[in-house]
């Protein structure tokens, strides 16, 4: 008979454990190579400014499932389901259903109404359920989960010299120095700027994305400025050190060539740390990326919500 799986809130020490579930359990390689970063994000630096809640279904004294969940830091009636992983070896065994009936009703005790299987920005490692991991789709629409939304990021290839997203940005940058608007990295003392720029043109959260990018290893923001007012920004490695986002530019630079400078010189530190690729996250605009760099469409996510019973 198989031993007993005991689902329990995760202890702080168990974190090494998760990443190495995690690193075996994510099917996709790109996923399964960043466990480290995801787990560090969606757990231990989430935890600094939203309730999140780590469960691990153990057998015995082994991690054989993990999740990792959220409420939303603007919507208090909404939690976020931010990662499930289960062992390969033990799949179909109800060791996700458990997890997730679980944290439904932690969740609902913290308030939440209604959850996503959907990315909880500022830290999330994925929009939703990439349409490859088929049986997560297969166990969401089996728990009552309804598709909400779909989302999609694209791919820049980094890993050839003359890649369009590797392309130089020196002709771009003369051409915008002689209009006085000067781009360059982001340093730390330039984030109260940044965050009142992305919160006053784009509210959201994109000020506390910036906050994981500017300043930290594996990480990083470029922006645009004319006479020291913000024009535009981008930033990679919030989340993720492969993923590129957010970006934004101020309505009356549109069209000047901001995006694409900002775009491929974050490109170009994410090939400088040696990724091959960089995911474009949750895309809005498909034509300028794909016109700026040479971006594919590629990952595709269901995003998924259920009303909780009661609620």
């Amino acid at each position: 008979m198989d031993e007993e799986i005991i689902v329990t809130e995760l202890a702080p020490d168990a974190l090494p454990d998760v990443v190495a579930l995690c690193r075996r359990a994510l099917d996709l390689p790109e996923d399964a190579a960043e466990a480290g970063a995801v787990v560090d994000a969606l757990h231990t630096r989430a935890a600094a400014d939203r309730t999140v809640l780590g469960l691990g279904a153990y057998r015995g004294a082994e991690l054989v499932g993990v999740l990792i969940a959220s409420l939303s830091g603007t919507d208090p009636g909404l939690g976020h389901v931010d990662l499930v992983a289960v062992d390969p070896q033990l799949r179909r065994r109800g060791i996700g259903r458990a997890l997730l009936t679980r944290a439904e009703r932690a969740l609902a005790e913290g308030g939440a109404t209604e959850v996503l299987l959907a990315g909880n920005p500022p830290y999330y490692a994925w929009p939703g359920i990439d349409v490859r991991y088929t049986p997560a789709v297969c166990a969401a629409l089996a728990l009552g989960y309804g598709q909400d939304r779909t989302a999609w990021n694209m791919t820049a290839d980094l890993s050839y010299d003359g890649s369009p997203a590797l392309r130089t940005t020196e002709p771009a940058e003369r051409r915008l120095a002689e209009r006085g608007i000067a781009v360059r990295r982001a340093e730390l003392a330039d984030l109260p700027a940044l965050a009142d720029f992305a919160r006053s043109n784009f509210g959201g959260v994109w000020d506390a994305e910036l906050a994981g990018s500017v300043g930290r290893p594996g990480a990083g923001a470029h922006l645009a400025e004319r006479d020291g007012r913000i024009l535009g920004f981008a930033a990679w490695g919030s989340s993720r050190p492969s993923w590129f986002g957010p970006m934004g530019t101020a309505p009356e630079a549109a069209g000047s060539g901001i995006g694409g400078v900002l775009l491929r010189r974050c490109l170009r530190d994410q090939r400088d740390e040696g990724a091959e690729s960089a995911q474009i996250g949750w895309v809005g605009p498909v034509p300028f990326y794909s016109g700026s760099a040479g971006a594919r469409i590629e990952r595709v996510f269901f995003l998924y919500r259920k009303v909780l019973t009661g609620a």
